[in-house]
């Protein structure tokens, strides 16, 4: 990837990282243009439509809501620590049930739970009907305790990319600083019993 394109947004964090090099507040990043991969296979498949206003929870520095408003959505940007974009707002505190008209994108962190604490926040912040749609690595499928939660909440979507994309922590671009690895997009519908249907990320040349 050319070293001009920006390339930062928050997501989940690697395994391969040890606990005592991980990053604090699991703040990780990874090209854009793997992002607008993901979106452009949505217009492609039209399995789901996206909703005109997105909520990014977990916003870091706000890539994934800048490759949004691109696009023509209307976005709000949250996150519990103050990287100079959006409104600082610990996510997992609020309690609307079913208020937020729209849909809920972001990259969740993973250390204690997280990832899971945040499903169940969105699903329970957003209207019947409106999408939930979180990045982890594609291994999050196997695990007893989300077995559980995926019986529960069980996606109707799960986008994964044919190729691996590279995680870069703390945001540095650096070409010894991060890790490519397997992910995937996994997208609830509130109210709606998932499908799991998997569709596979066509693999672009943005490179």
């Amino acid at each position: 990837m050319s070293d001009n394109v920006p390339s930062h947004m928050k997501i989940v964090g690697s395994s391969s990282h040890t606990d005592d090099d991980r990053e604090p507040n699991d703040f990780y990043a990874t090209g854009e243009m793997d992002f607008l991969d993901f979106l452009i296979q949505i217009d492609l498949e039209k399995k789901f439509f996206l909703s005109e206003n997105i909520w990014e929870p977990a916003c870091g520095e706000g890539n994934l809501c800048t490759v949004l408003e691109s696009r023509g959505h209307n976005v709000r940007a949250s996150d519990i620590i103050d990287r100079g974009y959006g409104e600082v707002l610990d996510f997992l505190s609020i309690n609307a049930p079913n208020s937020f008209d729209g849909d809920i994108i972001t990259n969740p962190p993973y250390k204690n739970d997280l990832d899971m604490a945040f499903i169940r926040k969105a699903l329970d912040t957003v209207k019947n009907g409106r999408y939930v749609i979180m990045l982890f690595k594609t291994i999050f499928l196997a695990s007893k305790k989300r077995y559980l939660l995926f019986n529960e909440y069980r996606p109707r979507f799960v986008y994964t990319y044919s190729r691996r994309i590279r995680i870069m922590k703390n945001n540095k671009k650096t070409k010894s600083n991060g890790n490519a690895l397997d992910y995937s997009w996994f997208v609830w519908q509130k109210g709606v019993e998932g499908e799991f249907q998997n569709v596979l990320i066509t693999p672009r040349d943005w490179r």
